[in-house]
């Protein structure tokens, strides 16, 4: 198997499934139960808030469980707007946020919120002055995402977040492509609230944490129920997750550099191979390591991925969430039809060797070489 689909989920390590494994079966009390099993399950989850806050760079009761990163995203946008009521009821984010993201704005706009979209250039970047222009009198958030999980693109979320501290506005950043694949802390960043999601560092599915800051002081509960997460998530938490979570963190800080290091090379690896082959075409910048994007113009990107599927070489038709569609992101872009619809998203991992670059490679070609573009 050649798996070049990081950015869509990783692989979990087996010291990451042995700590789940444990807090399912040796420590399964409810967190919330005065008694001794109670005690040590919440010393699980009390133990994985600090491991995250630390990757951070937060104090712990700055970090709040979550089920995924969907979840932190719209909890975060819709905090914000509480808190920022009488500020106003416009949204400035930009038109390659992850859907995550998208809906819940566009879902806001229908009860009467007001939002701008903010477009990158043909490579996919945005610059904090084009958000920043976006501002009104009643703007109450901004959402900028940290890297886009299509094209890799790094967004310029500190920027953005210097320029907003002597405003009331409150700015949210989904950094669930960013966390632990280039370097920031919380306060680095800058961001009021910060999005993360476990399976994208491998950890396991169903786990993510917001990051609130000192900033967003007023924060609506998620939900409303027996007080866990300081009452602003309630919910029995789901220590087996926090603990795959905490264990994939810690797995992944004790090779940060050396990880961070291997991405790019294998990155760089990556378009030196590609470009060989005739008429490929490069998409969007090269900024967060773990993430390439590459078009055959012509050559529709669901036929490549469902062939190379069967040679057991595994990418993405842009983002896993579109679900072959011809994503929102390349739209914005303004890519040509032929070149939108024939990007494939590589993306990589700690477990990616250059051989199964090789076989990308070679199947690309072959691709190419045996097929008549559709387009």
């Amino acid at each position: 198997m050649h798996y070049l689909d990081h950015a869509a989920t990783t692989p979990v390590p087996p010291e990451v499934a042995q700590a789940m494994l444990e807090a399912l079966t040796k420590d399964f009390g409810n967190p919330s139960a005065q008694y001794a099993p109670g005690r040590q399950a919440k010393g699980i989850v009390d133990r994985g808030r600090a491991v995250i806050a630390g990757a951070l760079g937060a104090k712990p009761e700055q970090i709040f469980f979550t089920s995924c990163g969907t979840e932190g995203d719209n909890w975060a946008i819709r905090a914000a707007l509480h808190q920022n009521r009488r500020v106003g009821r416009h949204i400035v984010t930009t038109a390659v946020e992850h859907s995550a993201v998208l809906q819940c704005v566009k879902q806001l706009e229908r009860e009467g919120y007001s939002a701008t979209y903010v477009k990158p250039d043909r490579e996919g970047r945005i610059s904090a002055e084009a958000v920043l222009s976006a501002l009104r009198e009643d703007t109450a958030v901004v959402s900028v995402m940290l890297v886009n999980n299509e094209t890799g693109a790094v967004f310029p979320v500190e920027e953005i977040a210097s320029e907003l501290k002597n405003r009331p506005v409150l700015l949210h950043t989904d950094a669930v492509q960013g966390f632990l694949k280039i370097p920031f802390t919380a306060k680095s960043l800058g961001a009021d609230y910060i999005t993360l999601s476990a399976h994208k560092v491998g950890g396991p599915k169903g786990i993510g944490a917001l990051y609130i800051g000192g900033r967003a002081n007023h924060t609506l509960p998620l939900l409303f129920g027996g007080g866990q997460e300081n009452g602003l998530r309630p919910g029995t938490e789901a220590v087996a997750q926090i603990a795959g979570f905490a264990r994939a963190v810690e797995l992944r800080m004790a090779r940060r550099e050396e990880i961070s290091s291997h991405l790019a090379a294998c990155r760089d690896y990556a378009r030196e191979k590609l470009a060989a082959i005739p008429e490929l075409r490069f998409v969007g910048p090269a900024g967060a390591p773990h993430i390439l994007s590459v078009s055959l113009p012509g050559y529709p990107s669901q036929n490549i991925v469902n062939e190379l599927s069967g040679k057991g070489i595994y990418i993405s038709a842009g983002s896993a969430c579109h679900r072959g569609r011809v994503s929102h992101v390349l739209s914005a872009m303004g890519l040509d039809r032929r070149t939108a619809a024939g990007t494939v998203r590589l993306s990589f991992g700690p477990e990616t060797v250059l051989a199964d670059i090789d076989a990308l490679s070679d199947a690309l070609l072959e691709h190419k070489n045996t097929r008549f573009p559709m387009l």
